[in-house]
């Protein structure tokens, strides 16, 4: 398993790390079949999107914040609408490997999904 450190500097973005995980595949010396991208925290995600208009990335936290409100829960840290984003993304992605390159589509990126920054987070990347 690779561990990746993400730094984020805002309560809610999203920052491409496909950098890193490549940077992660070639570490691990994996060369074909599926790896697993995951965060360990319960106000994160992991998601894959477009990658070439960082218009997206803004209307994807925009968009969830529209749908999740910020308050009005029951959990005292006053955080719950950062678990609901996290939930509704989900904690992994699972991307092909074929010759040692992830196989994205030309426009799509994985991101670290913060909603609850800012915050020293990880990502684990592990073969499969």
């Amino acid at each position: 398993m690779h561990k990746i450190k993400v730094s984020t500097s805002e309560r809610n973005e999203l920052i491409d790390i496909t950098d890193k995980v490549q940077q992660a595949v070639n570490e691990l010396g994996f060369v074909k079949g599926v790896i697993t991208v995951f965060t360990p925290h319960t106000t994160a995600a992991i998601t894959i999107n477009e990658n070439a208009d960082p218009d997206v990335t803004r209307d994807i936290i925009y968009g969830l914040n529209k749908i999740v409100p910020s308050s009005g829960y029951y959990h005292s840290e006053g955080n719950s609408d950062s678990h609901i984003k996290s939930s509704m993304i989900g904690a992994s992605e699972q991307i092909i490997v074929e010759s040692g390159q992830l196989k994205l589509g030309t426009w799509q990126g994985i991101y670290f999904c913060e909603f609850d920054g800012p915050r020293l987070r990880e990502v684990w990347v592990q073969s499969n």
